[in-house]
């Protein structure tokens, strides 16, 4: 008789599995201060609500010191100078908070990615002892129902 692949059983699955962790609480774990603050900012500033604030406020701003009341504008013509300063420096610190922000969520996205190819190579491993265990059960009904036979 051939000599037949043995699968593994559960105990032995269970035995020599990774534990599975959440690399997402890993990663926010990992971050210092600085690095959460980046983040943060990169999530708001990044998005639609962000942009109509500033559209908003920039709309104001020159509104006002166009038509606003002259004694009452704060930043009349030609000073948007200020505004424009003040729009750069937003710029110059944006930029690189974004960047540091977008370089952290791209260091997630590769520890998740990792993270489900393993537990894809765990979930094969699972399936195919299972299906070990399934052909293995499949020959032993077939070698009672021969024998079955053979008695009759």
């Amino acid at each position: 008789m051939e000599k037949r692949y043995t699968p593994k059983t559960l105990e032995e699955l269970k035995k020599t599995a990774a534990p599975i962790h959440n690399v997402n609480i890993e990663q926010i774990e990992k971050l210092g201060k600085l690095e959460r603050t980046a983040v943060f900012v990169t999530e708001k500033v990044g998005t639609m609500g962000f942009f109509l604030i500033i559209l908003f406020w920039t709309s104001v701003w020159l509104i006002w010191n166009t038509l606003g009341p002259e004694s009452l504008r704060f930043d009349p013509f030609p000073a948007f100078v200020l505004w424009l300063f003040i729009s750069n420096m937003i710029q110059l610190f944006l930029s690189p908070l974004i960047m540091v922000g977008q370089n952290l969520q791209s260091r997630h996205a590769e520890a998740r990615a990792e993270n489900d190819y393993n537990v894809n190579v765990k979930s094969e491993q699972e399936v195919e002892a299972i299906l070990q265990h399934l052909e293995n059960q499949n020959d032993l009904i077939l070698q009672i129902l021969e024998n079955q036979k053979k008695k009759k």
